[in-house]
């Protein structure tokens, strides 16, 4: 199934459309109006109460434009004048990180390798992160920290988990403190730094273990 969804600004634009276009930062626009449409998304997911309303990826769109239109246009999803964004280009050399996925699939399939469940929570949190649910990321964060210390330690002792399953370890008061404020309400600046920098240590533990079962 193929849909077409129009975000209109709610402010007028000021200027002359072309020159607008121009000048505007059309990476930045494409990633504001997605990060809109997916709050919309959520709010849908959550009254539907239906978990398999999938979010909108910017790399998973046809095509993305930013234009301008007036009047009936904006209202019917057409515009006066148009540009399309490109989609985010993998920088030179990325090949390998192309490919690594194809070959993790592979061995998870043939049984060489295990898919933890400390994974799933981790992106799960990270989903959460990247639209900025900062309090649904946070409780993600801290049981998907329990559950990596749990399910990391039969690679104790290979490579360097030992010292990343530590500094985990240390990491475990700095969520656990803000899920708590989590539950209780909103976070500060502080403490949405503090799972930030936990949920970027438990992925990268996580891509550590996974180097040591690939080739």
């Amino acid at each position: 199934m193929v849909s077409r969804v129009t975000l209109i600004a709610a402010d007028a634009l000021a200027g002359d459309a072309a020159q607008w276009l121009a000048e505007t930062g059309l990476d930045a626009e494409a990633d504001a109006a997605i990060a809109t449409i997916d709050r919309a998304i959520d709010a849908h997911r959550i009254a539907a109460a239906d978990a398999g309303v999938p979010p909108v990826r910017r790399e998973d769109c046809l095509v993305v434009r930013v234009g301008t239109g007036v009047g009936d246009q904006d209202a019917d999803g057409r515009w006066t004048t148009a540009v399309v964004v490109p989609q985010p280009r993998a920088a030179p050399g990325d090949r390998a990180a192309v490919l690594r996925p194809q070959e993790r699939l592979g061995a998870i399939l043939g049984g060489r390798d295990v898919a933890l469940a400390c994974e799933l929570l981790t992106l799960r949190a990270r989903a959460d992160a990247d639209a900025a649910r900062w309090r649904e990321a946070t409780l993600q964060v801290r049981v998907a920290l329990e559950a990596a210390l749990a399910e990391l330690a039969p690679w104790s002792g290979q490579g360097d988990l030992d010292q990343r399953l530590a500094e985990l370890h240390d990491l475990r008061a700095s969520v656990g403190q803000a899920a708590n404020t989590a539950l209780a309400g909103g976070l500060d600046a502080t403490q949405i730094a503090a799972v930030e920098l936990v949920l970027t240590r438990i992925e990268a533990a996580l891509r550590a273990r996974t180097h040591l079962e690939l080739p």
